[in-house]
């Protein structure tokens, strides 16, 4: 049997003292609003039964929030950044989040998430790219959804992504600008709908200004498990436009160990402008998302569905911009 979460076991976590939970959990005063909102958060997080005041206009709501296991392994951390974002908005309008990891077999075998199972939450969102008819399965059990980060044409569910279209044209635009037309993409296409957007934004640009597209120059940069794994063409392009910075810095890593000095001899840009596009060497010239609106755009949203659920499907489509750091070369002669 499942041990029953304390108040003490809250305090513990925290560092605080018993009264101190109890007091904020009980709606009462002495407590500052920014240590009710931990403490609450700490409750959610833990299971913990109890009730849980509304003090004024507190919600009290805990959101419950979905990302698949392959999104949190160490190479993918920026959607663990986007859920503490998640996290912070909701803390804006007294609501909590709770986090879930969707396993691949339950994804597959339709397994309704935990903290549904147990009435933990009440709304929901989910981060990134999951299967089809998982993501149906989800929204027929009748609480209010929002994906974040992931867009499916046939899903009525409100939808908030970053302009992965537009934004990898203006990154492979900003290429061709400086001379490079021999330009490889990098990103398995159809991994999710973010990779592929931004390929297209790629064809685009290459297309409006006569470089070639070439078939061996489109290379997948993960296994069916997203777990990165590169392999170089046999004939080089001058450039790289990568679907993302951590593969981006993979794929410097790997040039830099077959002899190549970036950007000397190729350059490489990427979308993100999270961890990896500063950790690598040179830092990586990349498309800035911002992951505070998206997550703004989010909550926006589940407060809009809880209060009219009969509205029309909501798609935004959150811009950001081009950040210059240090691997582009430009190869005019």
């Amino acid at each position: 049997m499942e041990k029953k979460v304390r108040m003490a076991d809250i305090a513990e976590r925290l560092g605080i003292s018993t009264v101190t939970v109890s007091r904020a959990l009980s709606g009462k005063d002495g407590v500052s609003e920014a240590v009710r909102a931990k403490i609450c958060q700490a409750a959610a997080e833990l299971g913990y039964q109890g009730k849980i005041a509304a003090p004024g206009n507190l919600a009290g709501e805990t959101v419950g929030v979905l990302i698949h296991e392959r999104f949190l392994s160490k190479d993918q951390s920026f959607y663990l950044s986007l859920y503490e974002r998640v996290v912070a908005n909701l803390a804006k309008y007294n609501m909590f989040g709770l986090l879930e990891s969707v396993l691949w077999e339950e994804e597959r075998d339709l397994v309704k998430p935990r903290f549904i199972q147990s009435n933990r939450v009440q709304s929901l969102i989910i981060i990134g790219s999951m299967d089809v008819q998982y993501v149906n399965f989800i929204q027929g059990l009748g609480l209010p959804v929002v994906r974040l980060d992931a867009y499916d044409a046939s899903s009525s569910l409100d939808t908030v992504i970053s302009d992965g279209y537009y934004g990898m044209y203006r990154m492979t635009s900003y290429l061709l600008q400086r001379g490079h037309r021999k330009i490889a993409y990098l990103g398995t296409i159809g991994a999710t709908s973010s990779i592929t957007d931004r390929y297209y934004g790629y064809c685009r640009a290459m297309q409006e200004n006569g470089a070639p597209l070439r078939s061996e120059w489109v290379l997948p940069d993960r296994d069916a498990h997203g777990y990165f794994t590169i392999e170089l063409p046999r004939e080089m392009p001058t450039a790289f436009v990568c679907n993302c910075d951590a593969a981006a810095y993979h794929l410097t890593r790997l040039l830099t160990e077959k002899g190549y000095r970036v950007p000397e001899d190729i350059s490489v840009v990427a979308f993100d402008d999270f961890l990896f596009s500063e950790l690598s060497n040179p830092r990586i010239t990349t498309y800035a998302v911002d992951m505070d609106g998206m997550a703004r755009a989010s909550v926006r949203q589940l407060q809009a569905r809880r209060d009219h659920p009969e509205r029309e499907q909501d798609l935004r489509v959150i811009t950001g911009f081009l950040r210059e750091k240090e691997s582009v070369t430009d190869i005019h002669d």
